[in-house]
């Protein structure tokens, strides 16, 4: 990387008063200008032979594992950063060995490349971790659109074709991709959309590129900061990740108050409230919300407030005071379903052999129910999703309607906005191409295998609707806090009113509906990447789409070779009970497509419904930003009146299940030492280290993971003694209720 008396630098610079156009600063958000480097050299080459090798090798890795984690019992998602750091030596041996030799394709007739034009450098590694991401984005986090595939086949017993697969894993990404690009100007040019988790990766990549002024330089350098970290790390993670798993959650109050249903469920970190349990382990921490060292502090605040509220308020009123929804008959923190004696909830007692509703059965059966902190979180998602929309508009409604307008003349340019003006934009018709291409295509399947996917083309109309007009607003608040409000509850809960019974329909409206909007965001947030490291947008379009199709491909011939190959998956009740290909995380996904596609939102909060109160979640969700906003107009010097974000408060409130108030609570602790405390009194150290920090965290834990499970974990080798017991709080998940009986629980 250039250093920072870069010669392009310095005639950017001295270019800056003659220009005319617009205005030139430096980034106006104090965490960019400390981290992202303000210079640029755009003789390095970009798309070479070793960014292609690497790149789509490291792609096809790395959605081959995460594939293959995610249907065991313990799931294992290996992040992008994995690649970033093992493909720098695999560049510079390439750049060692490799002749200086022009290659012609097919006698030039299809142009020439050169096997090794010089050091391998950073923009090659940016590119090559682009094209990692699309293997992360495919196989890791919750996989999304191969969880539709599974459960179609594994628990619906769905007879689906290899084609229709494809076209369903393809076109909800590149659906994802055409609206990246249809809301670049709104969410990659502005400096304010600043993308904080983006601030890791770009420091870790200076960390392993850029040579210090020694003479300059207090302390290590990044880079002998990065390993000393990592090495830490990776073996510390042994600990919590093999011979000391209660590290992971420590819940004294268990010990204190073995033989108290309350205490328990106060203090559990696994099924209670988590009051005074905490977690050692950085896999905890960083699980739900991300690293807690990327997130700003305003964001770390809000989210605060709606914890505090939510855990040691809501919750204990709802459960000891005001017995609401029958609390006390289940469990106080659980995301099972219920019946109204108190006992998990047999969806196959309500299913015809065409998994339609049985109504007789279900009206024999019983009604569903759900925890009260179930029901709550649900219900903040209702609130969530209106807040969303109604803040971005108040308080980011008039710069996006200047942009909308083309108005860039009268909008500030920063300097890296300035920087990649050089660069070849990529038109916008090439991404409306993409997207107009899987709407037609989508359309197409809803007629062909009209049967199979039950979604009828209006509802699939419905579900790129719901997209277009949630994306924006979803982005602004991700790309300013770094969490990212989830409204999967809401397309589920409209669709399971437009067609009820119909659960393959609203299992795939969501993932049209929803799961398009979590790939755009993770697109455009490799754009802004892109943009920080000055990647030329067209090398970036590039990369993002071959490796879009590349990872959908394998991803998807992986899956089908499981779901095909290996006898019972995902059938928890036919599997030995050693076996570890239980899917968890997609019979998630299958008990949502039935409590929102099976039994339907009109019998839980409809009219009638046990839980119809929630839904006024939807008005106050509506109302809570106007007074903010009010306030912040009211009063322009009081700065931190405009901070007050109720999206990201009730965020807060997002996530538990299956996140515990301990992965929160932590997360909470650990970002506000190091991004209010650090920050504030040792703004040098937080400069040099605070992302490199976070980057050798998350580095050194995946590759110790990794190890363990390959190692010890999948060869059997599991430990047995006291501090391998992760919870010590058996009554933590028993009801309080008088009469209610379940095993394990005393009875009231």
């Amino acid at each position: 990387m250039a250093s920072r008396k870069s010669p392009v630098a310095a005639e950017e610079r001295a270019g800056k008063e003659g220009e005319g156009e617009g205005e030139w600063e430096r980034c106006p958000v104090e965490e960019v200008a400390l981290v992202v480097p303000e210079t640029d050299d755009p003789t390095l080459p970009v798309m070479t032979f070793r960014a292609w090798t690497l790149g789509l090798g490291s792609c096809v890795v790395l959605i081959f594992l995460n594939t293959f984690f995610t249907y065991r019992t313990q799931p294992l998602t290996i992040s992008g950063i994995l690649a970033q750091i093992l493909v720098l030596p695999a560049g510079r041996f390439m750049a060692a060995v490799l002749p200086d030799r022009e290659v012609r394709v097919l006698g030039g007739r299809l142009g020439s490349f050169n096997l090794n034009p010089g050091p391998f450098n950073v923009k090659e590694h940016v590119i090559i971790t682009i094209f990692a991401n699309c293997g992360v984005s495919y196989g890791g986090g919750d996989a999304y659109s191969i969880g539709a595939i599974t459960v179609m086949k594994a628990y619906y017993k769905q007879t689906l074709s290899f084609v229709l697969a494809l076209l369903i894993v393809l076109t909800t990404q590149i659906l994802g991709y055409g609206w990246a690009g249809m809301l670049r100007r709104y969410l990659v040019d502005p400096a304010e959309m600043w993308w904080p988790s983006n601030l890791a990766q770009v420091s870790l990549f200076r960390a392993l590129h850029e040579k210090e002024e020694g003479e300059k330089s207090r302390g290590p350098s990044r880079m002998r900061f990065f390993l000393i970290v990592f090495f830490a790390s990776f073996a510390y993670y042994a600990l919590p990740g093999y011979l000391l798993p209660i590290l992971t959650f420590f819940s004294w109050a268990c010990w204190v108050w073995p033989h108290s249903i309350t205490a328990q469920q106060v203090g559990s970190g696994y099924h209670g409230l988590g009051v005074g349990a905490f977690t050692l382990d950085w896999a905890g921490i960083s699980a739900y919300h991300g690293s807690p060292l990327v997130a700003p502090w305003a964001s770390i605040a809000n989210t605060a407030v709606g914890f505090v509220m939510f855990i040691y308020v809501i919750v204990p009123l709802c459960y000891w005071q005001f017995n609401t929804f029958d609390a006390r008959r289940f469990p106080i923190f659980s995301n099972q379903l219920f019946t109204a004696a108190g006992q998990k909830y047999d969806t196959t007692k309500v299913l015809t052999k065409d998994f339609d509703l049985n109504v007789a059965a279900y009206n024999s059966y019983g009604k569903l129910y759900l925890s009260p902190l179930f029901a709550i979180s649900i219900g903040s998602g209702f609130l969530r999703f209106t807040a969303t929309i109604v803040h971005v508009l108040l308080f980011h409604g008039s710069d996006m309607w200047k942009q909308s307008r083309s108005a860039m003349n009268a909008v500030k340019m920063d300097v890296h906005a300035k920087l990649m003006q050089r660069y070849k934009q990529v038109p916008q018709w090439w991404f409306l191409v993409l997207l107009l291409g899987s709407v037609v295509v989508s359309l197409l399947m809803a007629f062909v295998w009209k049967e199979e996917m039950q979604l009828p083309w209006w509802g699939m109309l419905f579900a790129f609707a719901l997209a277009f007009v949630v994306t924006l607003p979803i982005g602004v608040i991700q790309a300013t806090t770094n969490q990212q409000p989830g409204y999967d509850i809401i397309a589920q809960f409209m669709i399971g009113y437009a067609l009820p019974g119909k659960p393959i329909a609203n299992l795939l409206f969501k993932i049209y509906g929803r799961i398009s909007t979590v790939h755009a965001l993770s697109f455009l947030a490799d754009l802004k990447l892109g943009h920080y490291m000055k990647i030329p947008p067209r090398c970036m379009y590039t990369a993002q789409l071959v490796g879009t199709v590349v990872a959908g491909v394998v991803n998807l011939a992986v899956a089908w070779w499981m779901l095909d190959n290996i006898e019972n998956i995902c059938d928890v009740e036919a599997l030995h009970p050693d076996s570890p290909w239980t899917c968890p995380k997609y019979r998630v996904t299958f008990d949502a497509s039935v409590i929102w596609g099976l039994i339907g939102p009109g019998r839980l909060f409809g009219h009638g419904g046990l839980y119809r109160n929630l839904v006024w979640l939807f008005v106050v969700g509506a109302v809570l930003p106007v007074p903010v906003w009010l306030l912040s107009r009211a009063f322009p010097e009081k700065k931190w009146i405009a901070l007050i974000n109720i999206p990201v408060i009730s965020y807060g409130f997002a996530g538990m299940p299956p996140a515990t108030p301990t992965n929160i609570a932590t997360w909470l602790v650990t970002g506000t030492i190091f991004n209010y405390f650090v920050f504030r009194y040792r703004k040098g150290w937080w400069q040099k280290y605070n992302y490199v920090l976070s980057a050798a965290l998350d580095a050194g834990t995946a590759f110790m993971g990794v190890l363990i499970f390959f190692a010890l974990q999948n060869a059997h080798h599991e430990l047995k003694w006291w501090g391998t017991a992760v919870d010590h709080c058996p009554l933590a998940s028993c009801p309080t209720a008088p009469g209610i009986v379940v095993k394990g629980c005393p009875v009231f």
